[in-house]
Order: C-alpha cells, then structure tokens, then sequence
C-alpha cells in the first residue's frame, strides 16, 4: 500500500465515523476506558515499589530469616529489573494469575473471587435503595417548593439533606448498629443470616449518597420544570401525572443516571468501612486486613478489582445515557 492510499483510507475511515456517530462515540469511550485501564495497571504495579522499605521485611516482620525475605523477594519478583517486572506483572494480568497472597499462601485470584460476590451483594441493593430514595424524594420536594413556594418545606429539606449527606459512611453504621442492634436487637450484626442481615449494612451504604443524589435531583428538577414545554404541559392543563412522570422524569433521569454511576463508584470506598463495622466478608473488610498485615500482593488486587468495577461502570453510565439522549451526548462528545 502506497502513502497515497493509506491517506486515502484514513480520509475514508474518519468520513465513515463522521456519518455513523454512534461508532465514533463507542470508539472513543473505548480509547479513554484502555488508556485508564493502562494508568490503573501503572499505578497497581507501581503502588509496591512506592511502599517505603521493603514491602517483603514489613509483611514478614522484622525478625524473620534474611533467606525467608530473599526467598519471598523472588517469589514476588522483586528481585528482577523494573522493566522486566512490569512486562511480567502484565503478562499475568492477561492470563488472570495475581500473585499469591503473602498472609494466606492462597492465590489472589481466589480470594477475590471468594470475597466479591459479598461486596456485591452489599452494593447492589444499596444502589437500587439509592435511586429508589433519591430520585422521588428531589423530584418530589421540587413540585413541593417551585417558584419560590412553600419556603419551610425546602429549609426543611436542604437542612435534611445536607445533615445526612455530612454524615461519614463509618460513623452512620456505628449509630446503626448502637441503635438497631444494641439497644433495640432488631437486626442481626456479623452475620449472613437471612435478609434481615442485609438491613443494616445496605442502609450504612445507601442513606449519605442518596441524601446527595437527592438534592442534586430536586435542582435538576427545578430546572426541568422551568422549562418552556413544562409550561405549555401546564397551559395545556395536562393531569399532573403526565406532566411529571412523561415529561418532566425522563428528562430528568439522564443527569440522575450520570450522577448515580459516579455515586456507586463511591460505594466502593463505603464499603472498605461499612464491612468492617458490620465483619462482612467482602473485598471491602478483606483490603483492610491485607493493609494491616502487610499483605501487598492481595492489596494490589483488590485495587484492580475496584479500579475496574469504577472504570466499567463509568463506561456503561455513558453508554446508558447516550442511548437516552442521543442528539446532546453523541454528537456533543
């Protein structure tokens, strides 16, 4: 292939995608998720040559045989160049092989795989809880409070809101467990029995983002109603059903659903503290204890998992919400 013709094609390929905005749109949220992908990988590989010390001394303790740390260094391979050992680190991401984790001697991969189903049986609930609270809840004090009404009922929502968004996931799930578990033993705590366990941890996780997501909604909202076919809907004298739920609520969800995709990121680092307070055994309290004990190897992939879960699930928001606003996401990107 000639210079010429290769132009040509690149000429071909870019007029291709300017007239198929859906495929230049997929293209570059796949390019922007590799490139992440590829810092993510950078930083988890780089987190343990970071550590000060030798991560190896510090996870076997200071008095442990000079031939045990060697013997671990090499097991790790810590005792190869820098490159080598990154092209190495990658080779064994492609194949799914994360080390072994130094406190256990079990490999990484199995006790991710052990310990994420729980974390996500935590996160699930507590997202769906989140949109289900949040989302009527700011739609519902926007009908309450718009053009300036009824200005106690929004002091008293902002004032609710803004208290519980406040409200540190650690110390909301202790006040939980005092409350709920101690003084009134209605739920159980550290356990996995039933869906009465589920009670206080889901709420631990899912009350402080969905105080968030729910002032964030009723803006939105004011400024959905605010609109010119809100007032042509209400000149129409459409039922009030109609106009909030087919015209005012889908064009609310496409921020609810950008914000809502960022906010279960945000569980990620909930539930680091919330399976701790409730000894769940997800990933959550796992990365914990593998700080604690040193254990570099299972924090690095624990790190990955949860870098990815966020990176995919940013990628699927976008996604989501192109295919309901297509016209201002594609073309806008």
């Amino acid at each position: 292939m000639t210079l010429a013709d290769a132009v040509r094609a690149t000429e071909g390929a870019r007029t291709a995608l300017r007239h198929h905005p859906w495929a230049a749109f997929v293209l570059r949220r796949v390019g922007r998720l590799a490139v992440s992908l590829l810092v993510l990988v950078t930083a988890s590989f780089a987190m343990i040559h970071l550590i000060p010390g030798d991560p190896v001394r510090a996870a076997l303790g200071p008095t442990a045989d000079a031939g045990l740390v060697a013997a671990q260094r090499h097991a790790l391979g810590l005792d190869e160049p820098l490159p080598a050992q990154y092209l190495r680190f990658l080779g064994h991401l492609f194949t799914g092989q994360l080390g072994d984790s130094i406190s256990n001697q079990m490999p990484v991969s199995e006790v991710i795989a052990d310990r994420l189903p729980n974390t996500l049986q935590l996160a699930g609930p507590a997202f769906c809880l989140i949109m289900l609270l949040a989302i009527p809840a700011g739609m519902g004090a926007a009908v309450f409070t718009r053009d300036g009404r009824r200005r106690r009922g929004e002091l008293a929502f902002a004032a609710a809101t803004g208290v519980l968004s406040a409200i540190p996931e650690f110390l909301l799930a202790v006040g939980l467990v005092a409350a709920f578990a101690v003084a009134w033993p209605i739920f159980p705590v550290a356990s996995q029995d039933g869906l009465s366990s589920y009670v206080l941890p889901v709420l631990a996780l899912a009350i402080v983002p969905a105080a968030s997501l729910a002032r964030i909604v009723r803006i939105e909202a004011l400024r959905v109603l605010g609109e010119d076919y809100m007032r042509t809907a209400r000149a129409k004298r459409l039922p009030a059903r109609l106009r909030y739920l087919r015209h005012a609520l889908p064009n609310l969800l496409t921020a609810s659903l950008t914000i809502g995709g960022l906010l279960f990121t945000s569980l990620i680092a909930g539930t680091v503290l919330v399976e701790s307070v409730f000894a769940w055994p997800g990933l959550g309290s796992t990365i914990v204890q593998a700080i604690t004990a040193h254990d570099y190897p299972l924090v690095q992939g624990v790190v990955l998992v949860f870098g990815l879960g966020a990176l995919l699930i940013t990628f699927l928001v976008d996604v989501v919400v192109a295919a309901a606003d297509p016209q201002s996401t594609i073309r806008g990107n």
